[in-house]
């Protein structure tokens, strides 16, 4: 089982704390299984969480033992880091173990030096505080979550949850990530600099709207060259009407939603077939394996072959193919 280890500092942002641990405890297998063993730690017994103290069951020791290492945010970002954490911090570092913070812990995450030279993001009101500390941080304020492979920064807390679900992904695969999203109750789909690796179902409509058979239409036929003409045809309404309607049940316009269903289409079949990029984009609805690759990396952050790459072959994979199929995609 993966274990992670939540280290508590003194000034620990309890929602930063308790978020990550909520979404990594309520992660399943396939089999009924727990993804994942959290452990708190920090170097002493009780941590200062401002409107209360906690009490910690493990010590710094129980760093040496994890293969992630979560670092939550302090309420003051200009606290030194003690001594013996940024040695234990390091030394797990060296092990290869996989360290990410939440929100203003890229502070503490930064003053280790292992972010130096590195892409790193905090909370959008710290980030320039973050540039001025560590000047040797590359600061993206503009991104979720940054993926530097061992090392991982997020955003503000909310955030935290994206990067978690994305570790989940590869950690076990797009089918365990998913469920974990729904037991956490994530948005389906998240707008922001950073694309999100995760697929999800199609974004969910208002009850009753009535956009929902025109939304399921649209999925089932997003492999297919439609125009506006029509969707609005289908919808029996004006183009004008229809993109007003849309937006408002929908937050985005009928072109919009139908790249993100093709999107997430090639992404399920990046991940659970062995089809060329060139039959995927086909199968996905883009006129061609050009349109398809620079639409792909606007929307997800990379090429569909480096996302194939990063979500194929992991522990999760072979149950993750046993997914259901999205509709109108196949699996073989």
């Amino acid at each position: 089982m993966h274990t992670v280890a939540v280290l508590a500092l003194d000034q620990v942002i309890p929602f930063d704390l308790a978020s990550p641990m909520e979404v990594f405890t309520r992660t399943r297998l396939p089999d009924g299984r727990p993804g994942y063993r959290l452990k708190v730690c920090a170097p002493t017994e009780e941590v200062d969480a401002g409107a209360f103290t906690m009490r910690v069951h493990h010590s710094l020791e129980a760093l040496a033992e994890a293969d992630t290492i979560l670092l939550p945010g302090r309420a003051d970002i200009t606290l030194p880091l003690p001594p013996a954490v940024g040695d234990a911090l390091r030394a797990a570092a060296a092990r290869g173990t996989r360290i990410a913070s939440v929100c203003a812990g890229a502070f503490v995450l930064a003053a280790t030096g292992l972010l130096d030279g590195r892409r790193a993001t905090t909370h959008w009101v710290a980030t320039a505080a973050l540039a001025e500390l560590h000047p040797e941080v590359v600061v993206d304020p503009d991104v979720l979550y940054v993926d530097e492979g061992q090392f991982l920064t997020s955003a503000g807390a909310a955030a935290a949850l994206d990067l978690c679900l994305h570790m989940i992904r590869k950690d076990y695969g797009s089918a365990v990530a998913a469920d974990a999203a729904r037991l956490s109750v994530m948005p389906l789909e998240r707008e922001g600099g950073q694309a999100q690796f995760i697929v999800h179902p199609r974004p969910p409509v208002p009850a009753g709207a009535t956009m929902e058979p025109l939304l399921a239409w649209l999925e089932e036929h997003a492999d297919q060259d439609l125009t506006l003409d029509d969707i609005a045809s289908r919808a029996g309404t004006s183009t004008r009407t229809l993109n007003r309607r849309f937006r408002e049940q929908t937050g985005t316009t009928p072109l919009q939603w139908l790249h993100r269903a093709r999107i997430r289409r090639a992404q399920y079949l990046l991940e659970h077939t062995t089809h060329p990029v060139e039959r995927i984009a086909h199968q996905a609805g883009f006129g061609s394996p050009t349109a398809f690759r620079d639409r792909f990396k606007r929307v997800v952050g990379t090429s569909p072959h480096a996302y194939r790459r990063a979500f194929r072959g992991g522990p999760g994979n072979d149950t993750a193919r046993r997914a259901p199929v999205p509709a109108g995609g196949t699996g073989h």
